[in-house]
């Protein structure tokens, strides 16, 4: 009897442990401490102290592009235990503001966009300063280094453009018309910079409020009707493409609409013949590795780029490429 009650407590132990193992290894780590780090739905993640990453870009409202890219950084805090802190304002001023709120606030990491280097510099490297680390994200890639982050996640913008030139010099296209949608933004004037350098034809530029819809339609039908040689429209994000589209039918214009940037709406468009090719930089990797690096620089002092920017684009994409492309776009990830 003796004999048969330890065997008995000896089984009954080892069938504990074995749950408890089984527990710990299934997830890879406890669960997030709140529900997502950020909004969305929950998950397990690792079981290294809680973090907060806060994100401060340059986004106007409405811009989808960013929605993308929240929509990466969400998911790779999820995995990674952290509290994902999203603001963002066109503004330059403002937003150096809301770095300095981060600041306040002694977040663990931070992640910035540099369209407007001038009046983020100081703050940024205040950031670093403070002992913040930081990556800087999709614009101002020759800045990073200088104002003390990590790394740069993005494309190279002058080569995206001259990508663009070399595209419509295939398309045998011979006067283009860039649109800038924010005025000083020095990604968007490096990116018509490019496609001026490679391009073959003329290329002129248009600047509107990205914030105005139908006043971006009115600009670019204008200078569509003044010069009947335009047979290239280049915009500069997703969500002008199709405006164009539709001022280019109300011009009565037979040129092409070509654009950066990949959204739904753009292999809809893409599909439909209304725009000839994209720009593909993926933002969803923008947002996922920026906050993942941070986890990483936290947990093992890693860095990537070796002292140069990681790039994530461009990728031309075609309408051959929409099969391929069509279920991701739809979901939000491309």
């Amino acid at each position: 009897m003796t004999h048969r009650r330890t065997a008995l407590r000896a089984a009954a132990l080892t069938a504990a442990v074995v749950v408890m193992a089984s527990a710990c290894s299934g997830s890879g780590g406890k669960k997030s401490e709140d529900d997502d780090g950020g909004g969305g739905r929950g998950g397990k993640g690792v079981d290294t102290p809680r973090l907060t990453i806060a994100m401060v870009t340059h986004s106007g409202e409405g811009d989808t592009f960013w929605d993308i890219v929240q929509s990466g950084a969400k998911q790779a805090a999820r995995k990674d235990n952290v509290r994902f802190d999203y603001s963002n304002n066109k503004e330059a001023g403002q937003q150096a503001q809301l770095v300095q709120s981060a600041i306040d606030k002694k977040v663990d990491g931070l992640i910035v966009t540099l369209a407007k280097p001038d009046a983020l510099k100081s703050v940024i490297r205040k950031a670093v300063k403070a002992g913040i680390p930081v990556i800087t994200i999709n614009s101002g890639a020759q800045y990073s280094t200088e104002v003390g982050a990590l790394t740069h996640i993005g494309q190279d913008e002058a080569v995206a453009g001259e990508a663009v030139g070399e595209q419509l010099n295939k398309r045998k296209k011979k006067k283009a018309l860039c649109v800038i949608h924010e005025q000083g933004n020095v990604s968007l004037e490096e990116r018509c910079e490019g496609a001026k350098k490679t391009f073959d034809g003329d290329l002129d530029t248009v600047n509107v409020d990205g914030t105005s819809m139908p006043g971006v339609q009115s600009s670019v039908e204008a200078k569509l009707q003044s010069d009947k040689d335009i047979d290239s429209v280049i915009t500069l994000g997703a969500p002008f493409a199709a405006t164009s589209a539709k001022a280019k039918e109300k011009a009565g214009s037979d040129a092409e609409v070509d654009t950066f940037d990949l959204n739904a709406q753009v292999v809809k468009e893409l599909k439909a013949k209304r725009i000839g090719f994209a720009v593909d930089q993926q933002p969803y990797l923008q947002g996922y590795e920026a906050v993942d690096l941070l986890w990483l620089h936290r947990y093992n002092a890693n860095a990537l780029g070796g002292g140069k920017p990681v790039l994530t684009g461009p990728e031309i994409v075609t309408r051959d490429q929409v099969p391929r492309l069509e279920k991701y776009t739809a979901r939000g990830t491309r």
